[in-house]
């Protein structure tokens, strides 16, 4: 009677059929033989789309879910709700703050509203930037993301798509309030008016009220709303690219503010520089990568035009959002060159 260890053991060392089938077609899709392996490849080769992982190399839709996650994840920070209702506050407080003439009053209302919008969307976006790729480093969910397999420029693609829609319901609920609020003040300034100016002549009337409407809500606010968000865009793009190579989310913080410091002052050191060493071409090439890695901020600041009533020309508004895109796909494209070198 013969051992069932023994009889199991010389049972494993044949190889049965399934075996012989599989190594026969390994064998075969070497050598290139199989039917099936060529229909497989000449169908791989029709869709260049796909690389040898199966997956697309570059997909929106990928993106997109990444974005909605981001926009959803920052939309339950408490610091969003912060910023986001102090600043609505200092909108809506800002009618109240001075009380002199219509062309007083309408240029401080713009001033205040306009400036917290600029100040509240630049904290947001840096600070809710900065904890992203940290964030997902330290809670390990960024291995679970990049294992599906997703490409790392297409998560930082995602990450940085929620943060610039956070910003732009930010944007878009302050520009409401501050609309709303000037809106709602020249009309009553207009009712004013035309009430005191009862008796005066239909042309003097008329003038009076062109005027107030001049200085009150006009077409010419979009293009400064335009430029504040879009300079909050660059700012998110260039927290992203540093806190692909920061620790923490406090050091890329401080490090932003530190840019954000130097990007307002940095068009003041320039003409200063060049007023005193000149305009030699060594200069000009050490202030072109100053300005390469901090942007100036100063550029984006229309709020002082837009307080006075002067209209932006298009040639001007054009010149700056193209600048501003231009920043954003320099520093999205540093930051994915940084992110697919680093060791996670």
């Amino acid at each position: 009677m013969s051992d069932p260890s023994q009889t199991s053991t010389r049972t494993d060392s044949v190889p049965n059929s399934s075996a012989i089938e599989s190594e026969s077609s390994a064998v075969h899709r070497a050598s290139g033989s199989d039917p099936k392996t060529l229909t497989n490849r000449s169908a791989a080769s029709s869709t260049p789309s796909r690389n040898s992982f199966g997956y697309r190399r570059f997909s929106p839709r990928r993106i997109a879910t990444i974005c909605t996650n981001t926009l959803t994840e920052l939309t339950r920070l408490k610091v969003f709700y912060f910023l986001l209702l102090f600043g609505l506050l200092l909108i809506a407080g800002s009618v109240f703050l001075a009380r002199f003439s219509f062309q007083q009053e309408f240029q401080i209302l713009k001033d205040v509203s306009l400036g917290a919008m600029s100040i509240f969307s630049s904290l947001l976006a840096i600070v809710a930037t900065a904890r992203l790729i940290p964030q997902d480093i330290e809670d390990r969910t960024i291995y679970s993301i990049l294992a599906k397999p997703v490409p790392r420029f297409e998560y930082l693609l995602g990450r940085l798509g929620g943060a610039l829609l956070l910003l732009a319901i930010a944007i878009l609920a302050m520009s409401a309030l501050f609309l709303t609020v000037l809106y709602v003040r020249e009309h009553s300034v207009l009712n004013e008016t035309a009430r005191q100016m009862a008796s005066a002549p239909a042309e003097q009337t008329n003038q009076a009220l062109q005027a107030v409407r001049a200085s009150g809500l006009n077409p010419d606010l979009v293009p400064v709303i335009a430029i504040i968000y879009i300079k909050a865009c660059l700012l998110a793009a260039l927290t992203l690219f540093v806190s692909t190579f920061a620790t923490t989310n406090i050091f890329t913080v401080m490090v932003m503010v530190f840019v954000y410091f130097i990007g307002h002052l940095q068009g003041t050191a320039r003409e200063y520089w060049l007023h005193e060493h000149g305009a030699d071409w060594i200069t000009r090439v050490f202030l072109a990568v100053v300005a390469l890695l901090f942007p100036d901020l100063q550029a984006f600041n229309l709020v002082d035009d837009a307080a006075l009533g002067h209209a932006i020309p298009l040639m001007i508004f054009g010149k700056i959002a193209a600048l501003g895109m231009f920043y954003i796909a320099v520093y999205t494209a540093m930051a994915g060159a940084v992110f697919s070198a680093k060791e996670l």
